[in-house]
């Protein structure tokens, strides 16, 4: 009924906080079924998971920005969301109580999707389970190697990506 990326990227969020894997786990899937849709609730759930990231290392102008996005997604995603199992109105809610804490600079805490779907937060927490993590544990501090993840991964995939979609709007500029 949900996608399992969904369910990973859920169990990351409220399990080991792992914002930047539930990047990549999003990021992945969206790319396989609507890539390019900027507007799509995969890219607010991908922007929500960007924003924590930003906000516990302290980047308040990126958090801002990030969070923004999300909430402008989610705003016009409603009858998404529901269908995901989530409770819209609770989320946008929190979301904007997040957005008012980054911008105060307020201490990071985690935060929390609200989770409609009972069935759905169970295979979640089955998956936290699989993973060695907590479901919800805010007093779990993730190691540096999670909050400065971007520091340690290899980028020459997304480097050659970039690279190749010069070199192709390159071309089709010199064929117009």
């Amino acid at each position: 009924m949900y996608p399992d990326a969904f369910i990973n990227y859920l169990a990351h969020f409220h399990g080991d906080r792992d914002y930047f894997e539930c990047h990549e786990i999003l990021e992945e899937y969206w790319k396989e079924i609507d890539k390019g849709n900027r507007d799509s609730i995969w890219v607010g759930f991908i922007q929500l998971a960007v924003g924590c990231y930003h906000y516990r290392r302290q980047n308040i102008a990126g958090a801002t920005k990030t969070l923004a996005k999300a909430r402008s997604i989610f705003s016009g995603g409603e009858k998404a969301l529901i269908s995901l199992g989530i409770d819209e109105k609770k989320l946008l809610s929190r979301l904007d109580g997040l957005i008012s804490r980054v911008k105060e600079e307020k201490e990071y805490t985690g935060f929390t999707i609200p989770i409609k779907d009972s069935k759905l937060e169970e295979l979640c927490i089955q998956a936290c389970r699989v993973k060695g993590a907590v479901w919800c544990d805010d007093s779990c501090h993730p190691p540096a190697s999670i909050i400065d993840r971007h520091k340690i991964r290899d980028r020459s995939m997304v480097i050659s990506e970039r690279v190749e979609a010069l070199e192709r709007k390159k071309q089709n500029a010199g064929s117009d």
